[in-house]
């Protein structure tokens, strides 16, 4: 058997380090969030109990948790469906070449280099300025899309650049309408690509504090929620609740991925029918 070469060792040693320094932070807070009635923030654990997980279910003190879980899953869903409807129709807008069309892609592009906190205070801004409240649901929702809207924007570009159009060739042959070709041949072709999309809007959204820091009003989402109370809570239950939204974190990518593996066995299924079908 070959002997591998030292760089693999240390290559492997590397990546090793570095998934430590991912993945280390999320979970030393998980391991201290099960620490006993009286644990602190820090190491040595003081025994180990669900004690702090019960108390998120309590009336808090400090901090409206379950109120700004709501408000960031609303804007969450808010924000993605915008993004998947957006970002298609611009996708399928770039396909042909228009006027200005260069100009806008690179504006569209201009937003993710720009810093988070100054389209925050732009957005909030305007709203004011036009007599508009600054509220989650408006002026977050609008600051929250100069981020996530770019992202999908790029995705569907590359689908469609990559995009066989013989199969839409094959519809209009058939007699199909240009919506009718859109709604059977496109969307069920390109629809693994907008769970995509759709994970990625919600799940920017969710986590997103920068952008909405000067634009949420009065009520906080989950993210400016988590962070005020770093300043007030002094017990493990901060650490439950990070523990808690990582985990329902994790849970919407395995429903995302399940739902794409489910769409590409049917689809698989589907092609294998119709082979058989033609035999």
């Amino acid at each position: 058997m070959e002997r591998r070469p030292r760089s693999f060792y240390a290559l492997t040693a590397f990546f090793a380090l570095f998934l430590v320094f991912l993945y280390g932070p999320t979970v030393t807070i998980a391991i201290l969030s099960f620490q006993g009635p009286q644990g602190g923030l820090t190491f040595p654990m003081r025994g180990t109990s669900l004690h702090w997980f019960r108390e998120l279910f309590e009336q808090q003190a400090v901090g409206d948790i379950w109120g700004s879980f709501r408000r960031s899953l609303v804007l969450g869903l808010m924000v993605m469906v915008t993004t998947v409807i957006v970002s298609v129709m611009g996708g399928l807008a770039f396909r042909k070449r228009f006027a200005g069309s260069t100009l806008l892609f690179y504006l569209i592009v201009t937003s993710l280099v720009i810093p988070s906190i100054l389209i925050s205070l732009g957005v909030g801004l305007i709203f004011d300025q036009a007599g508009l409240p600054v509220h989650w649901a408006g002026s977050g929702y609008g600051a929250q899309l100069t981020w996530t809207l770019p992202f999908g924007l790029l995705i569907m570009f590359a689908v469609f650049n990559r995009f066989d159009r013989a199969y839409e060739e094959a519809a209009r042959d058939l007699g199909a309408s240009p919506w009718q070709t859109i709604r059977f041949v496109v969307l069920p072709i390109i629809a693994p690509s907008l769970i995509g999309v759709a994970l990625s809007g919600f799940t920017l959204s969710y986590d997103e504090f920068a952008r909405t820091l000067l634009t949420a009003g009065s009520y906080n989402t989950l993210p400016l929620e988590i962070f005020g109370m770093t300043t007030n809570v002094t017990t493990p239950v901060i650490f439950a609740l990070g523990t808690l939204t990582t985990a329902f974190s994790l849970l919407v990518i395995a429903v995302f991925l399940a739902v794409a593996l489910v769409m590409r066995r049917r689809r698989a299924r589907q092609a294998s029918d119709a082979g058989r079908g033609m035999v």
